[in-house]
């Protein structure tokens, strides 16, 4: 049977964490509120934050939502969230990373001297997941839910050129750290199978998904827009169908750890989550074991130095 909403069990007395206030993230959060999780939606602006608790609060009365302020592209940002958090909270049940940027026409760069998409949509996750592992790890098999696209199909690791410093290309840039979420989930698997830390790290992607996400990317020709428009009712769904793959991995029994959930239809574009195909690059350990290295070394955020802290 295709999973849907109805099928995410009892969330009450489990706390989860999104990260996005709107599209996905916010389907997200609406939808594990409404299974009575205690649930906190993070993003950079306070305006879009209040403006989606007051939504889920509206859909659902009595919802325990809150919003979070976290700029994913400072890591000083990750660092107080995380503090912040584990201030109010002993144990994390569900992190969704699911926030990002995509395929920003010129390169930008983050607080911290990263080129803005790897920083953003990769780097600022991993950062926060390991601030955030000693929560994680107090929670029964808690899970952490990374979202990658069907873009890490084309991307590559590019150790070289990591930053984009040299040649910079937005649509290279950005399925490069769409494969490096899904090798990081992949990795956090590995070694919290090996560290016994207990976590059920999952890959998510919503196919396409119509959200701001891209019409907030690179310009477009008023033909391609045209051709978009035409096409988009065949090929595309709705953020609250796209949030499904990432739900079922956040909340089904039936989810595997280190699975990557998708839609079922035609190259994955929509369609109800099932089992997603995983291209041969996210399978590279030694290359996910290097990206790891480099990503700790790059955020100074150590997995094993907080594991043996907590």
């Amino acid at each position: 049977m295709p999973f849907s909403r109805s099928d995410i069990p009892d969330l009450r007395g489990k706390t989860a964490i999104v990260t996005g206030t709107g599209g996905l993230g916010y389907e997200d959060a609406l939808a594990l509120a409404a299974a009575g999780a205690t649930t906190i939606i993070a993003g950079r602006s306070a305006k879009k934050g209040a403006e989606a608790v007051a939504r889920i609060a509206a859909a659902h009365p009595g919802a325990r939502i809150s919003f979070g302020q976290l700029d994913l592209a400072d890591l000083s940002s990750v660092s107080r969230f995380a503090q912040d958090f584990a201030a109010g909270h002993d144990k994390l049940a569900m992190l969704i990373n699911n926030a990002g940027v995509m395929a920003l026409p010129e390169r930008q760069q983050t607080a911290d001297g990263f080129e803005m998409q790897l920083g953003t949509n990769y780097l600022g996750h991993y950062a926060l997941t390991a601030r955030l592992l000693p929560q994680l790890r107090r929670a029964k098999a808690a899970r952490v839910v990374n979202l990658s696209s069907l873009a890490h199909r084309s991307g590559a690791i590019d150790f070289d050129d990591l930053q984009g410093k040299h040649s910079y290309r937005p649509w290279r840039a950005y399925c490069q750290s769409k494969l490096a979420m899904l090798m990081f989930s992949l990795e956090l698997q590995r070694r919290s199978l090996a560290a016994g830390w207990g976590l059920m790290s999952l890959g998510a992607h919503p196919g396409y998904a119509r959200t701001d996400l891209i019409p907030n990317g690179p310009g477009t020709s008023s033909f391609q827009s045209r051709v978009s428009r035409w096409l988009q009712p065949f090929i595309s769904q709705s953020a609250a169908e796209g949030a499904l793959p990432t739900l079922l991995a956040a909340t089904s029994p039936a989810a595997e750890p280190g699975g990557y959930y998708g839609p079922n239809w035609f190259y994955e574009l929509k369609g109800p989550p099932v089992a997603a195909r995983i291209m041969s690059q996210a399978k590279d350990f030694a290359a996910a074991a290097m990206l790891w290295d480099v990503s700790a070394t790059l955020t100074g955020v150590s997995f094993d130095e907080i594991a043996a802290a907590a």
